[in-house]
């Protein structure tokens, strides 16, 4: 997974509210964190776009992504505050405790067994200190079960390709799991030579009760769970929502 969708990853995701979105999980620690809470560790950074939005806010941030291609395109950029390592978020260990951990973009999606979920969590409180604040966010049930994933197309260019991206999701309703095929269709525009790329991204899809129950489970306590960027109550056409949850002392 993202072995090859990583070169193309910042070209499929260049119209993504970076900025608005860091804003926003910097108004969050605002409001829920302890005072003066400044290092962040951010599990699937991808392409460190997030993690360069919380340096410029004042965070020292340290990435984590399981992809070696992502962890790559993170270093390039090299972003003052910010270090990044490759590290699979079910088992990483960095010998060390941060303020905040942050797992955005649907990361926590991307842990489609109840273990996974467990792992993941359990390292997310392993490197915090009681009080620290871990946000994320994650497809929310009800609106997958109402409105059903759908086939969709999107065509982006940069100087150099050219990029269709097919989608094409399968639902698996008894593992609440929805396979996301992609087909990347990419034309050197130099050459008009033509590449495929194709890729099966697992997604899984939380309701609040279970969410509530992981946390507990991990030794948070839930605090805030509301739609993604807007802070209204979710709702069955709510497709992502943010937790923010606090380690317990």
């Amino acid at each position: 997974m993202f072995k090859n969708y990583a070169h193309y990853y910042n070209l499929l995701y260049k119209d993504k509210e970076y900025t608005a979105e860091c804003a926003h999980v910097d108004a969050l620690i605002r409001q829920y964190s302890k005072p003066g809470a400044s290092t962040l560790l951010d599990i699937g950074c991808g392409t460190g776009r997030h993690a360069h939005g919380m340096t410029e806010l004042g965070y020292r941030v340290a990435g984590i992504d399981q992809s070696e291609e992502m962890i790559n395109s993170a270093k390039a950029r090299a972003i003052p505050g910010a270090e990044f390592q490759v590290g699979d978020a079910t088992r990483f260990k960095l010998g060390r405790h941060f303020d905040i951990v942050t797992s955005l973009f649907h990361v926590i999606s991307y842990q489609t067994t109840n273990l996974a979920v467990q792992q993941t969590f359990a390292r997310a409180a392993e490197h915090l200190d009681p009080g620290g604040l871990f946000i994320f966010d994650f497809w929310y049930g009800p609106a997958v079960v109402t409105e059903r994933p759908a086939v969709r197309i999107k065509r982006l260019e940069d100087e150099k390709i050219k990029v269709t991206r097919l989608t094409e999701p399968v639902w698996k309703c008894n593992e609440n799991v929805v396979d996301v095929h992609f087909e990347l269709l990419i034309t050197d525009k130099a050459t008009d030579q033509v590449e495929t790329v194709k890729e099966l991204h697992p997604m899984r899809y939380f309701f609040k009760p279970e969410m509530e129950l992981f946390l507990a489970v991990a030794g948070f306590s839930l605090k805030y769970c509301k739609e993604w960027m807007t802070g209204n109550e979710p709702s069955d056409h709510t497709w992502g929502v943010c937790c923010v949850a606090e380690k317990k002392h």
